[in-house]
């Protein structure tokens, strides 16, 4: 750092502050109200990463309890894409070794887009083993989308290289396997695992209605994943479903419209 009478320069501070060189003793006996600022500003940034310290470490406290009772691996199981009109129902199911500091790890509904890119990254690094299960939208229509949901995960899990001792499954609803399992109302708000397969599920889903965005682009299915947003109905209205629109969850004055056929 640069110096002006044997201190570091302000600028010199801020610079380390941002990225994360920061020695608080500089600022021990520094007279000046902007090192002042800089020492608050350390202390707001150490009090938030204590925080996210103690909320991951709370993450984990349903695999902890589990790994208590002998049962090990853990498996959280989450999906994505139940309301959409189009596409897919994805599920994952993520295990982790042990218990482990993944920055920003959470609900996907609660990470913006971008981040959850950054985060499943992440996640497919920790050494997680995750599994991925995909229902169509031939068996949404044909199981209806909790029956096609139940397929996803059970697909999901079937694809971990390890069969799990215990599945946990967020909401109220148990997985279509004989595995033991634990349903956990809120639990990709509540528990690390079903919080990774819920980022994991909506990124692999996404990704997939990219992919369909690129095959059927009058549709907009990369802006709205499918979900039924003004653009996404006007489009139906104009253009008619396609093979990849799921029949049953249509607007009435839909169902009956031929589908296209790019």
């Amino acid at each position: 750092m640069s110096r002006s009478a044997g201190r570091p320069t302000l600028a010199a501070l801020a610079e380390a502050l941002r990225t994360g060189r920061f020695d608080p003793s500089a600022l021990s006996d520094d007279p000046r109200i902007g090192a002042r600022q800089l020492a608050a500003r350390w202390a707001r940034r150490r009090a938030r990463l204590e925080e996210e310290r103690r909320r991951l470490e709370r993450l984990f406290a349903l695999e902890r309890e589990a790994w208590a009772e002998g049962l090990a691996p853990v498996a959280g199981v989450d999906e994505a894409g139940r309301g959409p009109l189009a596409g897919p129902v994805v599920a994952a199911a993520v295990i982790f070794p042990a218990e482990q500091h993944i920055p920003h790890l959470r609900d996907s509904k609660q990470v913006r887009p971008g981040d959850r890119e950054v985060l499943y990254e992440a996640l497919m690094a920790s050494g997680a083993m995750v599994g991925i299960g995909i229902a169509d939208v031939e068996e949404i229509n044909r199981f209806n989308i909790l029956g096609a949901t139940g397929l996803a995960w059970s697909r999901a899990l079937a694809s971990l290289g390890h069969s799990p001792a215990l599945v946990l499954v967020d909401g109220n609803r148990r997985a279509p396997v004989t595995i033991p399992q634990r349903t956990i109302v809120g639990g990709d708000a509540r528990c690390a695992s079903i919080a990774a397969a819920s980022v994991v599920a909506k990124v692999t889903r996404d990704r997939l209605m990219v992919a369909l965005d690129r095959r059927l682009p009058q549709y907009g299915f990369a802006r709205h994943k499918g979900y039924a947003t003004a653009e996404h109905l006007a489009a139906l209205r104009r253009w008619g479903p396609s093979p990849v629109h799921r029949r049953v969850f249509l607007p009435a004055d839909l169902q009956q419209v031929p589908l296209l056929f790019p």
